[in-house]
């Protein structure tokens, strides 16, 4: 008689069990950080539909979607250069603060041309522009984020609108690709060197 009592109650514990986790597989599974927009005034600029458009952008790792965004072909040889493409697309969840190609057209093209001659400080300086984890816009109010150059970059603000150390602004935000977060920014972060 107490076989029977236990296998009941062992049923009992299963079925207990399997309800909630039947339910919970019925639920919605995305996140609310993945249900925001893109937001800000230079998100205008990103192609409707195609490879480059925000849907297009979030089916590939970031290094390739940014390869499909014209605002970010002057990253995106840079980022070639550093030889920087695999261990981007490679990554599991990544923030990424991208400078549009107006921010780089903002340093003097000798100086551009020096950085981009010089693949350990242009790793260095794109790898600061890089954290280690996916950044919810509502996480950039007063935040202080450790990035893969292995220096702080500080983020501030509210709404829709946001600076990186107090002197990049995001022009676009919270773009999602397959592994990382993207805002857009209108100036090159620099590192100390």
């Amino acid at each position: 008689m107490s076989v029977r009592r236990t296998s009941r109650v062992t049923v009992s514990a299963l079925a207990a069990l399997a309800l909630p986790l039947s339910l919970g597989l019925l639920a919605p599974t995305a996140h609310a950080d993945d249900m925001s927009e893109p937001f800000g005034p230079g998100c205008s600029s990103v192609p409707e539909d195609g490879a480059g458009s925000f849907s297009g952008m979030a089916d590939d790792p970031v290094a390739t979607a940014a390869s499909n965004n014209p605002e970010l072909s002057t990253l995106v040889s840079a980022v070639k250069k550093a030889g920087l493409v695999d261990t981007l697309n490679n990554a599991e969840k990544l923030t990424v603060f991208a400078p549009t190609n107006d921010a780089f057209a903002k340093i003097p093209k000798a100086d551009l041309d020096k950085v981009l001659a010089d693949k350990n400080q242009l790793t260095k300086i794109l790898t600061y522009h890089v954290v280690g984890e996916k950044i919810a816009p509502d996480k950039l109010s007063d935040g202080t984020y450790k990035t893969l150059e292995g220096s702080d970059l500080t983020t501030s603000g509210s709404g829709e609108s946001y600076k990186v150390n107090d002197t990049a602004k995001v022009v676009c935000g919270d773009v999602k690709t397959a592994n990382a977060t993207v805002y857009l920014i209108d100036s090159v972060l620099m590192p100390k060197m």
